[in-house]
């Protein structure tokens, strides 16, 4: 399950810094850009991390990031046995570059697991996104981003296919009001959609978590993210809703798969921390009709 009653070593590593570069050796979080291929999922119990080397270092306005793994430690722990840990070779590869409130990224994800188990996630995918946040007066800004990506088989994946991912959002904060639309669509090729085994999942397509493994038909996520924050209430800190809508379908569009609601509110009282999520997803080709509720509290001494 994916929040075992166990406990493990997330992180023990070696890190060297300087004002522009950065090399870190051993355990460790690896969260690239907003964690849609690579993220720690630090939603779970266990942290998603890595056993690797990475690099970074900044030239000018650009940027270089290069990381390579030889295992994943997954977010199911020791007692999951073997998905506790996925061995192979990892390549992570990003060059950045920012110039005003312009940001754009060319990355190369390479991906081949020794584990027979996972053989159909190895995959080759190149791509990239660029994104704008942009004032438009007051305190008023408009958000603009889009990715492309294609993946392929790649080393011992006994499938053989080539998709595209790509998606599109926008974003508007006016004050303290967030309003986002946005639509992501992860392809398919003979039977086999784009896969994102090392991403954090659970922050992407819906939080009943109905989409972790791409359906064979691809999939389309149309979503609209409403959200309000309250610095007025001075009784809680960082008092804030957020609200999400999803309608899915494979990524042609011929099949609809179903329509999710997400819901949450957050905030902070003295040394408290609260968050409740609430998630409910409506079946109609895909899966079943779920609902899921949680409840955090996080504490600081």
């Amino acid at each position: 399950m994916p929040d075992p009653e166990n406990a493990e070593l997330n992180r023990l590593q070696i890190e060297y810094r300087t004002n522009a570069r950065t090399l870190t050796l051993g355990r460790q979080r690896i969260d690239l850009d907003d964690q849609r291929w690579v993220g720690s999922v630090g939603w779970r119990q266990n942290e998603q991390t890595f056993d690797a080397v990475r690099g970074t270092a900044a030239i000018g306005p650009a940027s270089i990031d290069l990381a390579y793994a030889t295992s994943q430690r997954t977010i199911f722990g020791t007692d999951a046995g073997p998905r506790s840990a996925l061995a192979g070779d990892f390549l992570l590869a990003g060059v950045a570059a920012k110039r005003g409130p312009v940001e754009g990224k060319l990355f190369a994800y390479l991906i081949e697991y020794d584990e027979a188990s996972a053989l159909a996630n190895s995959s080759q995918t190149y791509g990239g996104f660029l994104s704008a946040d942009v004032p438009v007066g007051g305190k008023t800004s408009l958000g603009l981003r889009a990715s492309y990506a294609r993946q392929s088989d790649y080393g011992s994946n006994p499938l053989s296919y080539a998709a595209n991912y790509w998606s599109l959002d926008a974003s508007t904060r006016m004050a303290d009001f967030d309003l986002g639309v946005g639509v992501e669509t992860l392809g398919s090729d003979n039977g086999r959609a784009v896969q994102t085994p090392l991403a954090t999942l659970h922050k992407f397509n819906g939080w009943a978590d109905m989409f972790l493994t791409t359906p064979p038909g691809g999939l389309r996520d149309v979503h609209i993210a409403f959200g309000r924050k309250f610095p007025e209430v001075k009784a809680i800190g960082g008092l804030n809703v957020g609200i999400i809508v999803h309608r899915y379908s494979s990524s042609g569009g011929t099949a609809r798969y179903g329509h999710e609601f997400d819901a949450m509110i957050g905030g902070r009282l003295k040394k408290v921390s609260a968050l409740i999520k609430y998630a409910s997803y409506h079946a109609r080709s895909f899966g079943a009709n779920t609902r899921k509720l949680w409840l955090q509290l996080e504490f600081s001494l």
